[in-house]
């Protein structure tokens, strides 16, 4: 049975996740905890998000790599998280790489940071976006090769608190697919992270450093409404069916 949490103690943490942003909105919270408390947190992102424009954005592919490389930085500085690793895959393109590459590259990571904690994606991808599917089945993979004792946790949203989002932007919107949304009831999850005022502050500060992503739903729903959605950090166990052959 899930449960809140208010101390986030998950020991060194691994965070692997597809696009700069996907960090700081699933995990930003406890990354942050973790740096102020001393522990060691890396992360890892897929892509540089080159794609996380709108079509009439007059900016080459490069430039655009740029941008979101610049707001990931001063993101993981308000988080206190110094070490990161781009794994350098095409956004939209994760699906066409081979997975044994970014597994035995994750699996020497592991190797080396001897996590405690990985936080990934579901195998859902939490929007079915392809990108977000295969980093979570490189990290399971990585995980399950692993001879360590790792506690592998999956970034998901409880029925609620889609519901509480969906008041700001239309679900369909955020998904990739027509399917219904994944999500997992509060009673299911594993870790139930709840920042406080301080923290949730600081998170959106965080985010908002990745003005490009996020200052649209800012404007939308407002700064409350906003920094009362980021308090929430949700993951569950990976199930028997979660693990790859």
């Amino acid at each position: 049975m899930g449960q809140t949490s208010h101390d986030g103690d998950l020991g060194t943490i691994l965070a692997v996740f597809a696009h700069p942003d996907d960090e700081a909105y699933l995990a930003g919270g406890l990354m942050a905890l973790a740096a102020d408390a001393g522990r060691r947190v890396v992360c890892v992102t897929a892509t540089r998000g080159e794609l996380g424009f709108g079509d009439d954005d007059p900016r080459t592919v490069e430039e655009r790599a740029a941008v979101r490389t610049a707001e990931m930085k001063a993101c993981l500085a308000e988080l206190g998280v110094t070490e990161h690793h781009w794994l350098e895959y095409p956004d939209g393109g994760c699906v066409f790489v081979d997975d044994e590459e970014p597994v035995v590259r994750l699996s020497s990571l592991m190797e080396e940071v001897r996590p405690d904690t990985v936080l990934t994606f579901g195998p859902d991808g939490q929007t079915y976006h392809d990108d977000h599917i295969a980093v979570s089945r490189w990290t399971t993979r990585a995980v399950r090769r692993s001879d360590a004792a790792i506690t592998l946790l999956y970034a998901v949203m409880t029925p609620e608190w889609l519901t509480a989002l969906s008041a700001y932007v239309p679900v369909e919107h955020v998904m990739m697919t027509d399917d219904p949304p994944p999500t997992t009831p509060a009673d299911q999850l594993a870790l139930w992270f709840v920042c406080d005022d301080e923290l949730a502050a600081r998170k959106v500060r965080a985010l908002r450093a990745q003005a490009s992503q996020v200052e649209g739903l800012v404007s939308l729903a407002g700064l409350e409404a906003y920094t009362r959605l980021a308090r929430d950090e949700m993951f569950r166990m990976p199930t028997l069916a979660d693990w790859p052959d």
